[in-house]
């Protein structure tokens, strides 16, 4: 079942506040306890947002102000301009709701507010958030301005966009409609959208329209002659009190505003009158203009009144301050009770909120699992057992940036192998900050450990032809320390390759660390992360021709891995043929290979041979594998050899902008992994992140 859900407009003026109010009252129906997360906030004058402060306290949330919010607007944009920022940001959004969805039973997330960056850029930006959050969405729209065929042309394009992206849209919400554009508004987004998704028109309430008293006081910085408590109440239409009084009052309206100079002392005392007087609508206050002030005896007559409106000065001329009026937004603060109950009881009253609430609870988790999400997955699995990681190439600079960012994460130990005088003159170049306190940093040429590791290699190879003094000078290389580490757990695991090839990355660990038991063959896989969804791909970096007896271990091994790092396995041992459809002799070795792991496994999924379209592609794997489990859905791709398996992942990799993280060797006794020689800090980063968690599983 699903635990949160995402609201997202396509306007500033979109009145997602009823649809957060309503949709938070109605949840707390059903659900014990609802959270409440904004991922962008808009900038404000005040030291908190509105939006925030208004729910955390009409609802009592017990949240933190600062849990409550990923980034404000500036500081959003500063990062998102830089390319390397915007992993950053996604990041911790993404922490953050977590952190909440951990602790309620239900979350309401509400998009932005559309107020600093263009609307394309800012859908853009919800679309990715709520991708990324993994989250359905409700979206509402603003009828007010728009003609009802420019209004659904523009709510069409905005699910489109939400849908090519394969954000599941389960609400659509009209707001603000005409009282007369409803009927036609309710039957147009019923024929536009598929049955699957609710759509409600909500007529537009002038009370929640229009702004408060006290929100016209602050946009103008009017001094408060009279009625200081009554500011909250809602206003209609503006009026200017120029004509006379006879004329003047014709033209009031319920909830009317009256900007007057301060000198038509008749108009102010009129429109008192007028909303005491029962033949004429209720007064929402008075504006009064220029430098005029009233007079001590018309002051004292007012404060002698019963029944008061508010009385607001301004210095400016009348006509300035009815146009600056008109750019008046309406907001709902937590002080303005009514407010809130009346965007309750538009919700209640306009809302099929049974049949919402119903579409709600049905919804299963999504199973998309973007690059973020899995990334946010795997420092989450790291931080759950505090680990121990041999880094064994300190003369690269990545492996120092890496270590820099790792400590920042603050989710393992680390063990650099180097000189530390240079390490540290490196750090001072590069500009980056690392705590040496809590850093290990050892030079295997004048180690305290050679003799006792040099003596261990020595036994261990001596059958081998290995002499003391061979052990000795094997020792200091960095690959055979790092792995020595490993060997005797001085460390949990060891990560190298930045600047080594894999054979002298992984031969020590071959020669004494050794296979799990029942295992013959060292393989690979990476994680493939789509747009949508995480793969792994095995073998794509060890084993050039793997035999069927082979193939069966990688698909075997590369299922726990798959498992172990919450991958459903669901096996595509691929060919150039798929079923029966083809023969051959390396056919036969996937044909095999697929019969051994069944045997030996047979709780696994499993299919093959197959082609990797019917392996990926729900329609090509019901059409060539009918009734297949794994046809069209696989998660774990085995390749029957390196050279398919290398220009497979490269090719996706820079063909599609997936993210590969790898190679993650499987099948050793202890958590080693190999780097490519071109890798990346994030590639470094993840791969130290990957072994901290083997290292768990052992």
């Amino acid at each position: 079942m699903n635990k949160a859900i995402y609201i997202a407009s396509n306007d500033s003026e979109s009145g997602k506040s009823i649809l957060t109010l309503g949709l938070i009252n109605a949840l707390l129906r059903h659900k014990p306890s609802v959270g409440y997360f904004r991922p962008v906030i808009d900038d404000t004058v005040h030291k908190e947002d509105n939006h925030i402060r208004t729910v955390l306290s009409h609802f009592s949330m017990n949240i933190d102000y600062e849990d409550a919010y990923g980034y404000t607007i500036s500081k959003l944009i500063k990062k998102w301009n830089k390319n390397d920022q915007k992993d950053i940001v996604l990041n911790k959004i993404i922490s953050k709701y977590k952190k909440l969805e951990e602790q309620f039973d239900f979350v309401l997330v509400e998009g932005s507010d559309f107020s600093d960056l263009s609307s394309i850029i800012e859908l853009d930006l919800n679309i990715l958030i709520a991708k990324n959050l993994g989250l359905p969405v409700i979206l509402i729209s603003n009828a007010l301005d728009l003609t009802t065929s420019d209004f659904i042309d523009n709510l069409n394009l905005t699910y489109d966009s939400f849908r090519q992206k394969e954000v599941n849209v389960i609400a659509v919400i009209a707001n603000k409609a005409k009282k007369e554009d409803v009927p036609v508004l309710t039957n147009k987004l019923i024929q536009m959208m598929p049955k699957s998704v609710v759509t409600n028109v909500i007529p537009v309430n002038y009370k929640l329209k229009n702004p408060t008293l006290k929100e016209l006081a602050a946009f103008t910085n009017a001094e408060i002659l009279f009625g200081e408590d009554l500011l909250d109440r809602p206003t209609g239409e503006i009026e200017i009190g120029a004509m006379q009084l006879q004329h003047f009052l014709e033209h009031l309206t319920e909830d009317s505003v009256i900007i007057t100079p301060a000198d038509r002392e008749d108009i102010l005392m009129g429109t008192l009158q007028a909303h005491i007087s029962s033949n004429y609508p209720s007064i929402a206050g008075v504006i009064l203009s220029g430098s005029m002030k009233l007079s001590p005896s018309i002051t004292k007559l007012i404060k002698g009144l019963e029944k008061i409106i508010p009385i607001l000065k301004v210095a400016e001329p009348t006509f300035n301050i009815a146009s600056k009026l008109t750019n008046v937004r309406s907001h709902i603060y937590a002080t303005n009770i009514e407010k809130i109950k009346t965007s309750i009881e538009v919700f209640e009253k306009h809302v099929d909120v049974e049949r919402l609430m119903e579409h709600v609870e049905s919804i299963e988790v999504s199973k998309i699992m973007t690059p973020r999400m899995f990334q946010y997955y795997l420092v989450k699995r790291a931080s759950q057992t505090r680990k121990h990681i041999v880094l064994p190439e300190g003369t690269d600079d990545r492996i120092l940036i890496a270590a820099s960012k790792l400590q920042e994460l603050n989710i393992l130990d680390l063990t650099i192998l180097g000189d530390y005088n240079k390490i540290q003159s490196a750090c001072e170049r590069l500009n980056i900050a690392i705590d040496f306190d809590n850093l290990s940093i050892i030079d295997p040429s004048s180690s305290e450990f050679i003799n006792e590791f040099s003596q261990t290699l020595f036994e261990l190879r001596k059958h081998k032809g290995l002499s003391p003094a061979m052990a000795e000078d094997l020792i200091k290389d960095v690959s055979y320390f790092g792995t020595m580490m490993v060997y005797k757990e001085l460390a949990d695991g060891m990560v190298s390759g930045a600047a080594h090839t894999t054979q002298h990355t992984i031969r020590p660990a071959l020669q004494f660390v050794k296979t799990k038991p029942g295992f013959s063959v060292v393989s690979s896989i990476f994680f493939m992360c789509l747009e949508d969804r995480v793969t792994v791909y095995g073998d794509c970096a060890i084993n050039p021709n793997p035999t069927e007896d082979q193939l069966a271990e990688i698909a075997i091994s590369s299922a726990d891995t798959s498992m172990a790092f919450g991958i459903d396995p669901k096996i595509a041992m691929l060919s150039y043929s798929s079923g029966t459809s083809g023969q051959g002799e390396d056919v036969e070795t996937v044909k095999n290979a697929t019969a051994l792991v069944k045997q030996k496994r047979p709780d696994l999924k499993i299919e093959g041979p197959i082609q990797y379209d019917a392996a990926v592609d729900p329609t090509v794997g019901k059409k060539k594998i009918p009734n297949s489990e794994v046809a069209g859905d696989a998660s774990v791709l085995i390749f029957p050899d390196l050279n398919t398996g290398n220009n497979t992942y490269k090719a996706v990799q820079r063909e599609t902008g997936a993210l590969a993280i790898g190679p993650v060797l499987q099948g050793l006794n202890k958590p080693i992994n190999d780097l490519s020689r071109g890798c990346t800090v994030e590639d470094i980063i993840n791969t130290v992140i990957i072994t901290a968690i083997q290292a768990q599983d052992k």
